[in-house]
C-alpha cells in the first residue's frame, strides 16, 4: 500500500467518511438543525486546510488560475450541500440519496473525455460494480413517490452534476495545484456560504445549544471527520485515477457506515443495503488493485 499514496489516502477518506456517515444523523434528531451543522462542518475545515498548509511553509497559490479552480471545486461542493438541504425537503430523502450518489458517473464521463483516463478489466468491472453499489445503500422502495411531485428530482439531479464536476474539477486542478492549495480554497467557499445555511436555518423552532449529544459541540467532533476525509481525498486524486477514485470513496465511504452501524448500533442493513455491502466489498478490492499514477508534483512536502 505504501507504493499506492492514492489508495492509502482514499481508505483514510472512506474510514473517516464511514464514521462521520454513521453519528453525523444523531445532530438533527436531537434538535440541532442541518443547516447549523453545515456552518459546524465549514469552521471544521479551518484546522485540517491551517495544518496542509504548514506542511507546504504556507506557499498557498494565488495566481488567477489557482483561484479560479479551487473556487469552482468550493463552491460546487458547498453549494450542492445547500441544493441538497432545500431537496430533502421537498421529496422523498430514500429516492433522492440514491440519485446523488450516482456523482462519480458525471466524474468518470468526463475524466474519460477530458483527462483521457483508462482503467484496466478489473477496474471497469470494479468501477461498474461501486456504481451499481451505490444507490442501494439508500434505496428502500418507492412507496408514495407521486405525492412528491418532481422537483426534488431536478434538485438532486443538480447535485448530482455539481459533485461530479467538483471531483472531476478536483482531478484537473491537481496536474496545477498542490492539494494544500485546493483544499484552503474548499475551506474558504465553505465559509463564505455559511451566511446562506443561517438564512436557511428556522430560529423560530427550539434549537438545542449545548454540550451534550447532538449539540454544536458534539456537531464539531463528528464534522471534524468529514473535513480530515476531505482533504485525504484531494490527496487521493493528486495520485490516482478520477475515475478510480471517486467511485471507490463514493462506495467504500457507506460500506464502512453500514458496518459500523451494525456493529455499534445494531441497525441491521435490508436487502437492499446488503446487496449494495457486498458489492461494494467485491468493488473496493477489485479497485484497490488499479495501478497507481504518475503526478508531476509527486514527491513535493510527501
Amino acid at each position: 500500500m505504501t507504493s499506492k499514496p492514492w489508495l492509502v489516502y482514499a481508505l483514510v477518506t472512506v474510514i473517516f467518511w464511514g464514521l462521520w456517515g454513521a453519528f453525523t444523523g444523531i445532530s438533527s434528531e436531537h434538535g440541532f438543525p442541518e443547516t447549523l451543522v453545515y456552518c459546524v462542518w465549514a469552521v471544521t475545515m479551518v484546522p485540517p486546510a491551517l495544518w496542509a498548509l504548514a506542511r507546504i511553509k504556507w506557499q498557498l497559490q494565488y495566481d488567477a488560475k489557482s483561484i479560479f479552480y479551487g473556487c469552482i471545486i468550493g463552491f460546487l461542493g458547498a453549494g450542492g450541500q445547500m441544493v441538497l438541504f432545500h431537496a430533502v425537503q421537498t421529496g422523498p430523502a430514500y429516492l433522492i440519496f440514491p440519485v446523488i450518489s450516482l456523482s462519480p458517473v458525471v466524474t468518470i464521463v468526463l475524466s474519460f473525455f477530458f483527462l483521457k483516463e483508462r482503467t484496466t478489466a478489473l477496474g471497469f468491472v470494479g468501477i461498474l460494480l461501486a456504481l451499481i453499489a451505490l444507490p442501494l445503500f439508500d434505496y428502500s422502495g418507492t412507496e408514495g413517490v407521486a405525492d412528491y411531485g418532481t422537483s426534488w428530482y431536478l434538485l438532486a439531479l443538480i447535485v448530482l452534476g455539481a459533485w461530479g464536476v467538483q471531483a472531476f474539477f478536483m482531478k484537473l486542478s491537481n496536474e496545477s495545484m498542490h492539494a494544500e492549495s485546493i483544499f484552503f480554497y474548499m475551506m474558504a467557499t465553505g465559509l463564505a456560504l455559511i451566511p446562506v445555511a443561517l438564512a436557511m436555518t428556522d430560529f423560530s423552532q427550539p434549537i438545542n445549544w449545548g454540550f451534550g449529544l447532538g449539540g454544536p459541540y458534539f456537531a464539531a467532533l463528528i464534522q471534524i471527520l468529514n473535513s480530515i476525509g476531505a482533504l485525504c481525498l484531494v490527496y487521493a486524486f493528486r495520485f490516482g485515477k478520477a475515475m478510480v477514485v471517486s467511485p471507490m470513496t463514493n462506495a467504500g465511504a457507506p460500506l464502512t457506515t453500514a458496518i459500523i452501524s451494525l456493529a455499534l448500533l445494531g441497525v441491521v442493513p435490508g436487502g437492499y443495503r446488503l446487496a449494495g455491502i457486498v458489492l461494494a466489498l467485491v468493488a473496493a478490492g477489485l479497485l484497490a488493485a488499479e495501478p497507481e499514477e504518475a503526478h508531476p508534483l509527486q514527491g513535493e512536502n510527501e
